[in-house]
């Protein structure tokens, strides 16, 4: 079976999520009597997202289309979370960048793009939300394409093709209709076709010995802490015996109790993993992300998973409310400067 990894990336509230949904229905991932199939916003699980509407954390899903597995990761599309996007996008060969047709790009399309250019991942433009009564594509085209230069280093990272959708309603168009209203006929089988065109084939590695880069955490209340990551070769059977590796040097040994792959919202419990999947495993206690897992006789690390240090705005200014000069000995804004000064 052929297996796809693609990540799908935007600013936030531009549909990333939405767009899951209706490709976890349209590919038949649940029943159509589950009770997921009349509901949004599957891939939020956490309580948090679910109360504030955003991704937080990043997920993994998987699908079935003409035999061919996809593995979608679902990131956070606000800055805060950022982190989660630069842990997770090394494990996929492709990515998605949904832009919202009325809004256009936002700082963190920028952010997002440049990660995925900075790991070589082939780019699918999906301008989303089409139906918005200030919808401009034309004109937000024109704005990706200047991002598009701005941060490529390459004359092939410039080239990606281009694609209109309303991830509400589940659709997606090669060409931009004229009008679009509720009724006007479409699926998301363009943008299927497309991820299996336009992004590769995971190549399969299977005859040098198993590794793994730890991308990311998960927790199973049974069998406690889960690492989750893409096999960059080899094979991996339940219950053999791995090693933990940090720049090369092997700090635990340990034998997997489970293993883990995706399909629909659930991990699917298997007894052997190949190269190219992403999947999980359980059976190691102590460990951190961007850490190799690896066969026991070969212990070589991948490199370390890149984060961006956190940053803080902080803005300073006079007291302008009705009770300025009741409280406090200093009042206008060139005394708080000469106070921050001091701070140098």
């Amino acid at each position: 079976m052929q297996i796809r990894n693609i990540v799908i990336i935007a600013h936030v509230d531009h549909g990333k999520t939405t767009l899951v949904d209706a490709l976890l229905k349209q590919t038949h991932a649940f029943r159509d009597n589950q009770k997921e199939m009349s509901e949004t916003l599957i891939m939020d699980s956490n309580d948090l997202e679910r109360e504030k509407g955003i991704t937080i954390l990043a997920k993994n899903t998987a699908v079935f289309y003409k035999d061919t597995k996809i593995n979608i990761i679902d990131t956070p599309g606000h800055a805060d979370f950022g982190g989660e996007v630069e842990r997770t996008i090394n494990m996929a060969s492709g990515a998605i960048l949904l832009v919202d047709a009325a809004e256009g790009p936002l700082p963190q399309t920028k952010f997002v793009l440049k990660k995925a250019l900075l790991n070589s991942l082939q780019i699918i433009l999906v301008i989303n939300k089409i139906d918005k009564k200030d919808a401009r594509p034309v004109e937000v085209i024109n704005q990706v394409e200047n991002l598009f230069l701005e941060l490529a280093d390459d004359d092939s990272s410039l080239q990606f093709t281009t694609l209109y959708a309303v991830g509400r309603d589940g659709k997606a168009f090669y060409k931009l209709p004229e009008i679009y209203t509720i009724d006007t006929p479409g699926n998301l089988v363009p943008l299927l076709d497309t991820i299996m065109q336009e992004f590769p084939n995971v190549a399969i590695n299977q005859e040098k010995p198993f590794q793994m880069l730890i991308s990311t955490l998960d927790y199973d209340d049974y069998v406690g802490k889960l690492c989750i990551g893409k096999v960059t070769r080899g094979s991996l059977n339940k219950g053999d015996a791995i090693v933990l590796v940090d720049n090369d040097k092997a700090i635990g040994s340990y034998r997997v109790q489970k293993l883990y792959t995706y399909s629909g919202l659930n991990k699917t419990e298997v007894d052997k993993v190949t190269a190219g999947d992403i999947i999980a495993i359980a059976g190691i206690p102590e460990l951190t992300i961007g850490q190799t897992i690896t066969d026991p006789k070969f212990p070589e690390s991948l490199p370390m998973i890149k984060v961006e240090e956190p940053t803080i705005k902080v803005t300073i200014g006079p007291n302008t409310s009705p009770f300025s000069g009741r409280e406090g000995k200093y009042c206008t804004s060139r005394q708080i400067k000469e106070r921050l000064l001091k701070e140098k």
